[in-house]
């Protein structure tokens, strides 16, 4: 019975567009397509639409620190905006594999701004400038790695060493990290 009706709303929906009427558009796209007309993005960043520039619901950034432990490195993130964006925040993973003390090696971020802290006159552009942020700035007191925290914590030096192992392709103690420079 339920798929009878998806079908007649799907065919709705053809008719609609072969009429030449837009498919309504959701509060979250609505907005989402605001936010990418206000995006200021940093030099450091680049934006891609890997489903085509239609699906702004779906898009990666690509930050390349110019500065501090990352210097040098491309790190891909990918964004997934629910539809009842900005009343919760996009879901944020980095598709780079990192040795980052507040990105876990499956790619989860720890970023305020993604959980305890997102309010909805928040936006994207807040989102990327803490990811870069992240870069310059990495934070050992809230950690996602808790490995790479107590390195950068107890040994500066040591974590400096293993993120340019890591960035040019190598091991990490028993993790191999891909090149990313």
């Amino acid at each position: 019975m339920i798929n009878l009706f998806k079908l007649k709303d799907k065919q709705k929906e053809s008719a609609e567009t072969a009429r030449g009427f837009a498919k309504k558009q959701s509060a979250g796209e609505l907005r989402v397509q605001k936010d990418m007309s206000e995006l200021n993005l940093p030099k450091t960043c680049k934006i891609t639409f890997p489903n085509g520039k239609d699906d702004l619901m779906h898009f990666e950034i690509s930050i390349r620190p110019d500065e501090g432990y990352y210097l040098g490195g491309n790190f891909l993130f990918s964004f997934e905006v629910p539809p009842v964006y900005p009343h919760e925040p996009p879901k944020v993973k980095c598709k780079t594999k990192v040795y980052h003390p507040n990105i876990d090696l499956e790619g989860n971020v720890c970023l305020n701004v993604l959980r305890e802290d997102w309010k909805p006159v928040l936006n994207i552009n807040t989102i990327v400038y803490g990811l870069t942020h992240l870069f310059t700035e990495p934070n050992h007191e809230d950690p996602l790695n808790h490995d790479a925290a107590a390195v950068l914590r107890d040994n500066p030096k040591l974590f400096q060493s293993n993120v340019r192992k890591a960035m040019a392709g190598g091991l990490v103690g028993q993790t191999y990290f891909t090149r990313c420079m």
